[in-house]
């Protein structure tokens, strides 16, 4: 049995519900008259949003994020933010957008550049004075970047995504409004969604969970059980809506606390190799990779083997609402979702059998590995990447 010690942090200030984003501009107001948002390539979906913040006195400068962050996009954030004078950084859209704010946010106030801040290309300087507050608001159920203490960042010259990382990225706010999530196309709904299932999966079996993390992957895995297929059919689902906003916030302060698994282990680094989305890698890898680790459990004379199994058959209970589901259904379900949700494979989405090899070095070195529930050997971490092109 494993001793009992472990430290909880997430954003300073949750508001959950429909038109909560109404509230943006007195969040704002408070903290300063200049604010930088940062958005996606289709800001005008969210006028009614933003619009307050100009209308309502403030001094605003848009910044748009045309796809998943890289360096020169974030640097061109900042520079654009520091020119502003920002006070305030917020960050309307899915988790690239809102890394992107954390990153701007963060670096308004730290000395130095973005590569003095980066894991393993750069500095891996830590962050030491707080950012500007940095509201967060999604519009994706998904990554729950609005719960999370990191920003993943691109860099194409080295073929890599990597992290900024502290406490002090934790949003000062987050308003997670599921009505911004209404306009969502539905092959993001369905990638975000499996994304957010796959961290509250992993973060339920990861080495380093807690009672307080169990308790939210607990409440996650059913909302997002009962509703990931009917937001996918049916987008207009106010309650199937709803569901996942609050399954994908979950997701954000289960990771944040309790790490992550394999699958995140190897999308970081196909995502540097293969530039594909994240929430589309995730997604292609949970079916391989949850049975492998089931597999590989069954087989082991670790301790915890058994207790980890144990906690695979509850979370099948959990996200299938069946009192008789175990490991196994918990299997067969993502694979049928994953198909249901026309969800594409690792060869279509650009990893070749020849990249394998460099995939696999890079994955076994991902941070996220350490939480995986069990030490997965070279030749099982092909066979995952093998299984899911």
């Amino acid at each position: 049995m494993r001793t009992m010690t472990f430290e909880f942090k997430t954003a300073g200030t949750v508001l959950f519900g429909s038109r909560s984003s109404e509230r943006l501009h007195d969040l704002a107001s408070q903290h300063g008259s200049r604010v930088f948002v940062v958005t996606g390539s289709k800001p005008e979906r969210y006028q009614p949003v933003l619009d307050p913040l100009s209308t309502g006195g403030l001094q605003t400068e848009r910044f748009a994020v045309p796809g998943e962050p890289s360096t020169s996009v974030v640097t061109a954030g900042l520079d654009a933010a520091r020119s502003h004078r920002a006070e305030v950084v917020v960050a309307l859209g899915g988790g690239s957008v809102i890394d992107t704010g954390k990153i701007i946010a963060a670096l308004m106030t730290n000395e130095g550049e973005l590569y003095d801040y980066l894991e393993v290309v750069g500095g891996g300087q830590p962050v030491v004075s707080d950012p500007v507050p940095f509201i967060a608001l999604p519009t994706t159920s998904g990554t729950g970047s609005e719960a999370t203490r990191n920003a993943v960042i691109s860099v194409p010259e080295h073929k890599v995504k990597v992290s900024v990382r502290s406490p002090l990225m934790l949003p000062r706010y987050a308003v997670v409004d599921p009505d911004l999530t209404h306009t969502c196309p539905p092959t993001i709904t369905a990638s975000s969604g499996l994304d957010a299932i796959t961290q509250l999966l992993e973060a339920f079996v990861s080495r380093k969970r807690n009672p307080f993390t169990d308790a939210v992957c607990r409440e996650g895995l059913p909302r997002a059980g009962r509703s990931i297929r009917t937001v996918y059919r049916n987008p207009s689902d106010v309650s199937a809506r709803e569901d996942m906003a609050l399954a994908a916030l979950f997701s954000g302060v289960a990771l944040a606390n309790a790490g992550l698994g394999a699958v995140h282990g190897f999308a970081g680094p196909l995502g540097g190799l293969i530039g594909a989305p994240h929430g589309e890698l995730c997604a292609a890898l949970l079916g391989p990779v949850t049975e492998t680790n089931r597999d590989t459990l069954r087989n082991s004379s670790e301790n915890e083997a058994g207790e980890i199994v144990t906690r695979y058959d509850e979370a099948a209970r959990l996200l299938l609402g069946d009192s008789s589901a175990g490991a196994q259904q918990l299997i067969d379900w993502i694979y049928e979702t994953v198909s249901d949700l026309r969800i594409v494979s690792l060869g279509r989405l650009g990893l070749s059998r020849e990249a394998v090899p460099e995939a696999v070095a890079k994955a076994q070195k991902a941070s996220s590995m350490k939480g995986n529930p069990v030490e997965l050997r070279e030749e099982q971490l092909t066979w995952i990447l093998q299984r899911a092109m």
